[in-house]
């Protein structure tokens, strides 16, 4: 059954209204009729099966059937930020991110990053990776919509550190080095409801100067296992990882 965010919140009312991207998808691609059942996801996270009643030349109606109950979303609130990467890798990240329950997505230019960012592109940029993100969400049923920051400069992903109760960067050194017990000890700490910061490097990884102030803002520098995986993988290896422990074995 699709599934759609329809940026709205609900009003109590029994009868939704549909527009927009909603409109288009419904009546035009998956060319739905009155009868057909569709599942609305409102700004705040309640999800509900409804029922179309009626598709006009502008708008559509649907009825609420009941209440989705399941709980989809990952205990904790991961918060994924990346070195800007080269070509599409952070559109990869994005989606895929999604479907493994990342709350937020938070680009930042750092030290290696190849990529020059153009600010002039930045608003049609972040629609395309905001619109993967919800593609992603919809597919995977989930009940949050996360949200893609605009990059941020490397100051200011250290100030928007404070947010948050766990931090974590992942630092091929370390993985170099043998290191592969902090990752593990840093996911036995967290507690449902709160919110976790990964921090991971572009290409050519984090430098030196980068991993010394993430670490006097109290970030935990952990290894992801004994090989070294790239910018695109590392994210997704420790949201698979996180889901694992507090989704899979709890």
């Amino acid at each position: 059954m699709q599934r759609y965010f329809i940026g709205q919140k609900y009003d109590g009312n029994h009868t939704i209204t549909l527009t927009g991207d909603s409109y288009h998808h419904i009546s035009r691609v998956m060319r739905m009729k009155a009868g057909d059942s569709i599942y609305l996801v409102f700004l705040e996270g309640k999800a509900a099966e409804a029922k179309i009643t009626e598709i006009t030349n502008e708008e559509i109606f649907a009825d609420i059937v009941k209440w989705e109950e399941t709980n989809k979303e990952m205990p904790v609130r991961v918060t994924i930020a990346s070195g800007l990467p080269k070509g599409d890798k952070l559109e990869l990240i994005i989606q895929k991110g999604t479907e493994l329950g990342a709350f937020q997505f938070v680009p930042f230019i750092a030290d290696r990053s190849i990529v020059k960012w153009d600010a002039k592109k930045e608003k049609k940029k972040v629609e395309r990776w905001q619109k993967i993100a919800q593609e992603a969400a919809e597919q995977s049923h989930r009940q949050h919509l996360p949200e893609v920051m605009a990059p941020c400069s490397f100051k200011e992903l250290l100030q928007l550190s404070d947010m948050y109760e766990h931090k974590l960067v992942a630092f091929e050194e370390s993985a170099k080095q043998g290191e592969a017990s902090r990752f593990a000890e840093a996911i036995s700490e967290f507690k449902p409801g709160q919110r976790v910061l990964a921090v991971f490097g572009p290409e050519g990884g984090l430098s030196d100067k980068e991993i010394a102030l993430l670490e006097n803002k109290g970030y935990m520098v952990c290894g992801l296992g004994p090989r070294i995986l790239r910018t695109e993988t590392a994210p997704l290896y420790a949201l698979s990882a996180i889901s694992y422990h507090l989704e899979l074995m709890r």
